[in-house]
């Protein structure tokens, strides 16, 4: 049986579940990063500007440890000459320590340190903006691609994970183009200038300190796949939990009403100990990385002094040189790390540049015009040998004609799940049909643009849809160039004004999340005066009286009639005693058009519409 194709979402509002964020590697990697790239593309020359001012702080910082091993060395020989003074008998009152030199020294260090931050805050300040652009010409582009996506896309894939993409995704790349890409810059340029500036002082303490590497290296080989194992089970585990507490959340009135507090704590309480398993685990693994990088860059850092001190004590080397040495060597594992680090950053920023572009190069919605002349006809509506069906789905309409009158009411009936709402689906032209034409004032709707065509419809749902924002606001939102006049006029006919005005902000009362701080009737009455505002020709009118007091829905009907009153209208019926004046019903059933007549003509054939009929009045059908 075909499924009924939802058209909006209960309240409208609330950001769904943000799943887990990222996969952990792209498909295509440099594909990808050369599409993204192309987005940064016109912000050539800020680039290169931060490019070079991050390769001048790395470099200011990788030369500071050397000239500060040279005020070390000047103190070390005014040391020793005058210990070599005092041993040859020589009285000395103060050993002959060119503190000049040193002061000097010390200021050009000092002068190179503040370089080295006024660079690296330059090319911060300017990466800032070139990666927020970057991402808001991204974040634009989606947001326009996803307005021209057919609705089966949005059918097809959940809340949750469109917004995983639009905001988590999104927020990913941010981050990575903000800091990583001018960390990739400065750790390779460290890591090059630190190795040249060793090489320089000592190869043999060089080859010492180098030495280390390889261990590290299989120790990263052996840790990250296992610890990456487990972060995968942490974001699942995390993406079902989060499932869990927004459903317990938005059900909550339901969960308490039919006493099922326990059953979702422990519902939680095993999903939360499986988050607690794999994110220890994970966490426990991935840190075992540092400390045995420690050590072995420790080992290292032994063997180097050892071997230093030896030079040193032969005359071989200056001590300024050993100790420039040694901090080279906390600088040499610093770069090393954060590229590794960067590896699995990238890797999982641009697996959400893939995400995003995975939406962005989906098929658009179709704009051809087909051969389809116009007719002269009175009918406001005409359904001409349709045929459709949902794609991989049996065909449920076929050969179907319809010609509906203007100020005509067409009723759409059928059990819950029959496909009613196939039917609106194409006269709003959410779904191209198969074969055959549907015209509007005798014009292929195909011939007309997609706003051209929803132009000439209003639509009152069963699902209220109202956004955060004030009363007053949400009625315009049909009809932008609406009057105040027209809109408090519109709110009396559908009983909106009395209870508006009772309210302590009146018209700018601002509704919440899902407009709960009003009831499900006045929710209603909202959305029939929207419809009243937009004052359209075609009606598409879901009844939706369930659920509310018998006076409101009094109110809901008289609306309704008061709306439906000389307009062409198109009625999903869920109580076949309010459509028996229809001129038109369509009886639908398993997806599929069955029966079309009026209600005498229906109810004369004794067919499936008459056993509708008769078994609601006995209570046994719900619509």
């Amino acid at each position: 049986m075909a499924k009924e194709q939802p058209q909006t979402t209960s309240g409208g509002h609330g950001p769904g579940n943000h799943g887990p964020a990222v996969k952990v590697k792209p498909k295509n990697f440099w594909k990808t990063t050369g599409r993204l790239a192309k987005y940064m593309s016109s912000y050539a020359i800020g680039l290169i500007t931060v490019m070079a001012l991050a390769i001048a702080s790395a470099v200011f910082q990788i030369k500071t440890p050397k000239i500060l091993g040279e005020a070390t060395t000047e103190i070390y020989k005014g040391f020793m000459t005058g210990v070599a003074q005092q041993k040859a008998g020589i009285q000395v009152s103060k050993f002959p320590i060119n503190f000049t030199k040193i002061e000097h020294i010390i200021l050009i260090v000092l002068l190179m340190y503040l370089a080295s931050a006024l660079f690296s805050f330059l090319q911060q300040f300017v990466m800032t903006r070139i990666s927020q652009r970057t991402v808001f010409k991204l974040r634009r582009d989606l947001k326009s691609k996803m307005e021209r996506l057919p609705i089966n896309y949005y059918d097809s894939h959940s809340n949750g994970d469109i917004m995983s993409r639009a905001i988590n995704d999104m927020d990913n790349i941010a981050g990575t183009l903000q800091q990583s890409v001018t960390q990739l810059v400065t750790s390779t340029v460290t890591f090059i200038g630190v190795l040249w500036m060793m090489f320089t002082i000592s190869w043999q303490l060089t080859l010492i300190a180098l030495a280390t590497i390889p261990v590290s290296l299989i120790v990263v080989g052996l840790i990250a796949p296992q610890s990456q194992k487990f972060f995968k089970r942490q974001q699942k585990s995390l993406g079902l939990l989060n499932n869990q507490v927004e459903e317990n959340y938005s059900g909550h009135v339901v969960v308490k009403s039919f006493t099922h507090e326990q059953e979702s704590i422990d519902v939680f309480e095993k999903e939360n100990e499986k988050l607690y398993k794999a994110s220890w685990k994970a966490q426990f693994i991935s840190g075992l990385v540092m400390p045995m990088m420690t050590f072995l860059n420790n080992l290292g850092y032994v063997f180097v002094a050892m071997y230093g001190g030896i030079q040193v004590a032969n005359g071989k080397l200056p001590i300024g040189d050993i100790q420039a040495f040694l901090q080279y060597m906390n600088q040499f594992s610093q770069p090393i790390a954060q590229l590794a680090n960067l590896t699995n950053t990238i890797q999982a920023t641009i697996a959400s540049a893939e995400r995003i572009f995975e939406i962005i190069d989906e098929p658009e919605m179709k704009n051809d015009k087909v051969d389809v002349p116009d007719v002269q006809t009175e009918d406001k509506v005409t359904l001409d040998h349709v045929k459709f069906g949902y794609d991989d789905k049996p065909i449920l309409l076929e050969d179907y004609n319809l010609q509906v009158k203007p100020g005509a009411m067409v009723a759409i009936v059928g059990p819950t799940g029959a496909g009613k709402t196939t039917i609106i689906n194409l006269l709003e032209r959410f779904y191209e049909v198969k074969g055959g034409s549907i015209k509007l004032g005798g014009k292929d709707i195909r011939n007309m643009t997609r706003e051209e065509v929803r132009s000439h419809y209003a639509m009152v749902l069963q699902d209220t849809w109202l956004f955060t924002g004030t009363i007053y606001d949400n009625l315009k939102y049909s009809r932008e160039n609406a009057t105040k006049e027209e809109i408090i006029t519109a709110a009396k006919a559908a009983h909106v004004d009395n209870f508006v005005r009772q309210l302590p902000d009146g018209y700018d009362t601002v509704l919440n999340e899902e407009a709960s701080n009003i009831s499900q009737g006045q929710r209603q009455l909202i959305t029939i005066a929207r419809a009243f505002v937009a004052d359209p020709e075609i009606l598409i009118l879901d009844e939706a009286t369930s659920s509310v007091d018998t006076r409101t829905e009094i109110h809901i009907q008289h609306a309704m009639e008061r709306l439906l009153k000389n307009r062409t209208s198109f009625v999903v019926a869920h109580r076949l005693s309010t459509i028996q004046n229809a001129d038109k019903i369509i009886v639908m059933n398993e997806g599929s058009i069955i029966e079309t007549g009026n209600h005498d003509e229906l109810m004369a054939k004794n067919g499936f519409y008459a056993d509708l009929y008769n078994s609601q009045f006995a209570g046994n059908v719900e619509m």
